[in-house]
């Protein structure tokens, strides 16, 4: 697994070593996480909100696509990158545990109904049909915590399956080609597998509150607290013109995730999309952190509220 990040982050930023290092230190780098919906960071993309926040301070945005919470982490932790426009809550905290300070800067959502563990049509039929079987998806993440949350509730354990590290679209492919028995699946390809027939297992519904949010590494808030704002500015820009500008919004979305319109208004109405977290959500974090420890997840503990930055908490 070591060795399969470390290989992730040598291509994911291997153009950042060619960078002159007075160019890397005017640069802003931040990922683009566009699953399972996150219109408001896709709007912010497409738009060139961040870019003309950031040109205020005479400052680049160089944009990754790393989908996986875990290699977010990692990249902030080498200091290959500043911003994850979008981190689960479960890459967040298993990051604190492992001693990597990544920090809450924003809300993005909390998309109950997106996630999904599929299987193919005519293959496992339950949860509890999955044990001795092969399960595909990315580990560390909200998913894989569904994924043991489910197991447990059917009396079975993470021992009981076998995973398989592997990104979404892979490993809906491995599940469609027979290579894998399911796959943990997000957004449209949750979409795209309940068109085609296949099984969905279980969403997060009863088994965990995902909460999707803007995170920054420790060391960029504290050495540019002026691009933080930056940032800041951006998201709420981008947020209150998804909001005033529905079906353009969602237009851009639709194209971005190569769906349909009517697909896309779907994945809008499954996501409810926030600002800020509120107290609720610090004990559903706090009650994910419980659940990472027992099933051997997360190796120490972290003080939850000290994850979120004044600007993600609710008023």
């Amino acid at each position: 697994m070591k060795r399969f990040t470390s290989l992730l982050l040598a291509a994911a930023f291997a153009v950042c070593a060619a960078l002159p290092a007075s160019a890397a230190e005017k640069t802003l780098r931040i990922c683009y996480v566009k699953s399972p919906f996150n219109l408001q960071h896709i709007v912010m993309k497409e738009r060139g909100i961040l870019e003309k926040h950031m040109e205020k301070l005479g400052v680049a945005v160089k944009w990754y696509d790393i989908n996986s919470g875990a290699t977010q982490a990692q990249a902030m932790a080498s200091g290959d990158l500043d911003v994850s426009g979008v981190m689960n809550s479960t890459s967040a905290l298993i990051a604190n545990g492992e001693g990597n300070p990544v920090k809450v800067i924003a809300g993005v959502s909390r998309p109950l109904e997106v996630f999904g563990i599929v299987a193919r049509k005519g293959g496992v039929q339950s949860i509890a049909d999955l044990k001795g079987k092969t399960v595909a998806g990315p580990k560390g993440t909200v998913l894989h915590q569904i994924l043991v949350a489910a197991l447990k509730a059917n009396g079975l354990s993470a021992k009981d399956v076998k995973f398989v590290q592997m990104g979404i679209p892979k490993g809906v492919a491995a599940m469609k080609n027979g290579s894998v028995d399911a796959a943990l699946v997000a957004a449209n390809f949750l979409i795209n597998c309940v068109n085609e027939g296949d099984t969905v297992l279980a969403t997060a519904k009863g088994y965990a509150v995902p909460k999707l949010m803007m995170t920054a590494s420790e060391r960029f808030i504290k050495e540019h607290p002026d691009r933080l704002a930056a940032v800041l500015a951006a998201h709420e820009e981008a947020t209150v013109w998804m909001e005033q500008n529905h079906a353009e919004a969602i237009a851009i979305g639709a194209k971005e995730q190569g769906i349909s319109i009517a697909d896309a208004e779907k994945l809008f109405a499954w996501t409810e999309f926030v600002r800020t977290f509120g107290e609720d959500d610090m004990k559903s974090m706090e009650d994910d952190m419980a659940f990472l420890l027992e099933n051997g997840m997360m190796r120490k503990t972290v003080d939850v509220r000290s994850l979120f930055l004044p600007s993600a908490v609710k008023k």
